[in-house]
């Protein structure tokens, strides 16, 4: 495809050499380039692409966008300037790939809690419905039915614009997408068309990146702000700053809710284990997801399922019959009458809500929670983890999540700070995560619930660096299977 096509819709401060020639592919890192292509040169958190464009023109790179020029230019090279490198790789990667997300139906949700479950479900939901469809979200992608690993919440402005562009090759007629605050801020979603947003909740979350609360907010505002009269967006009004998230955005909102009045309401009718019973806008349906947090996903469903113009019973009968998503409140029962929980319960705030909905089903005293905090992220939070676990909890076993490049004393250490004296007696430290499950896994008694909380979904402990293998469910199964 020929650059003049390629930048005629971003803002140009200025063109050095010939605009007129082929592309071929488009890239960002040095170390990939190829001949014929477009290097995007990106100030990074770590790293700023302007230093390596003459490494990417060594590697075949014709054309390059930048921020500001090099000392000296390539006669035999198009450097284009632009203001933001970031925001101008959305636009002609969409426009390199045919405008893809123009041509299905996207839908994208954001929020702290809430995005993959709510995405999923919305996927499995159309699926069942006859149609196809594309899911990007943090523990897989799919085009139709096949899965794709997923790397980040929100793959980079290239590849979100050539998956999709796969998915309308594939036939798919709608997307349902996670958008992550990194993935607003970096404007890796910048020339995508959104045919609907959803806002979920917002709460303490990846402060170590925003720096403070009312960056984050500003973040996901800035998602339906950019949102097209065209589109639709749905906001929970039962979270403070739902309202918030609309004051700026030119689509047609709707609200959902549990608690206020909304366009869409629901109520929680009976819960347990196995599932709960609904009440959605004045209909009973019962559904195999649980908890209030999962009621609230449901009705973002529903709500979304409704505002794509699907008759309202249809939708209660798809409901009935969605899955969770992987590692989100997923039980394991043994054989001696022990409920395992996994959750990927990484934030305060939902962490609360899933110790919430077991304690409506479950006394204090039957609840272990295993329980740890990343490394290289908000520590902030970790006082208040541990508090909200210790607090609501019958036995804590403090253990360790992804380290990275901490030591796991150091996390537990700032963890046991939110621990009361009266609660210490009745907390573990264990750092070796295994061990943490297998002595709440032995220590259980009939009827006790153990939740795992923090990793769910993933396969991997993240330690210096190195993804080892290790899954909550694998360990948690094979214990049970020891004990029989």
């Amino acid at each position: 495809m020929k650059l003049l096509k390629l930048i005629s819709k971003i803002k140009v401060r200025e063109v050095a050499g010939n605009a007129d020639i082929d592309v071929h592919s488009l890239g960002f890192d040095s170390r990939n380039v190829c001949e014929n292509q477009l290097f995007f040169a990106v100030v990074g958190t770590k790293t700023d692409g302007h230093h390596f464009i003459d490494d990417a023109i060594k590697q075949g790179a014709t054309a390059i966008i930048c921020e500001h020029f090099p000392k000296t230019l390539n006669q035999n090279i198009c450097y284009v300037k632009v203001a933001d490198s970031n925001a101008a790789i959305g636009i002609v990667a969409s426009e390199f790939y045919g405008n893809p997300s123009s041509k299905l139906k996207l839908i994208g949700i954001t929020g702290t809690n809430g995005k993959t479950t709510t995405a999923t479900l919305l996927y499995q939901l159309i699926k069942n419905y006859g149609y196809k469809a594309g899911l990007i979200s943090t523990i897989a992608n799919y085009i139709d039915n096949k899965k794709i690993e997923a790397t980040h919440t929100t793959p980079d402005a290239i590849q979100l614009n050539e998956l999709i562009g796969k998915m309308v090759d594939a036939g798919c007629d709608y997307c349902f997408m996670e958008v992550s605050s990194h993935s607003i801020v970096q404007e890796r979603i910048a020339g995508l068309t959104f045919t609907g947003g959803v806002f979920s909740n917002i709460t303490r979350d990846h402060l170590d990146y925003h720096g403070n609360f009312n960056e984050y907010i500003k973040a996901k505002k800035k998602f339906f702000d950019d949102l097209p009269a065209t589109a639709f967006a749905l906001t929970n009004i039962d979270d403070p700053n739902g309202k918030v998230m609309m004051q700026n955005t030119k689509a047609k909102y709707k609200t959902y809710a549990l608690k206020k009045i909304a366009d869409y309401k629901c109520k929680i009718l009976e819960l347990g284990f196995m599932g709960m019973l609904l009440n959605v806008d004045s209909t009973d349906v019962w559904t195999k997801c649980i908890g209030v947090f999962n009621a609230y996903n449901l009705l973002a469903v529903y709500a979304v399922a409704r505002e794509l113009e699907i008759e309202k019973n249809e939708i209660l009968r798809l409901l009935s019959d969605l899955n969770p998503a992987d590692g989100r409140f997923e039980c394991i029962c043994s054989n001696n009458s022990v409920t395992a929980i996994i959750d990927y319960a990484h934030t305060p705030n939902a962490l609360e809500n899933v110790i919430a909905t077991i304690r409506e089903i479950c006394p204090k005293e039957h609840l272990i929670t295993v329980v740890g905090c990343g490394g290289n992220r908000d520590k902030g939070k970790r006082p208040m983890m541990a508090k909200i676990a210790s607090e609501n909890s019958g036995l804590v076993i403090l253990t360790s999540d992804n380290p990275r490049y901490e030591k796991p004393e150091d996390i537990l250490n700032d963890m046991c700070e939110g621990i009361s004296i009266v609660d210490r007696k009745k907390t573990l430290i264990i750092a070796d995560r295994r061990e943490a499950i297998k002595t709440a896994i032995m220590m259980a008694k009939p009827n006790s619930v153990i939740l795992v909380a923090g990793k769910g979904h993933e396969s991997y402990q993240e330690i210096n660096g190195v993804r080892n293998h290790f899954s909550d469910r694998e360990v948690i199964n094979e214990i049970f299977n020891d004990i029989k």
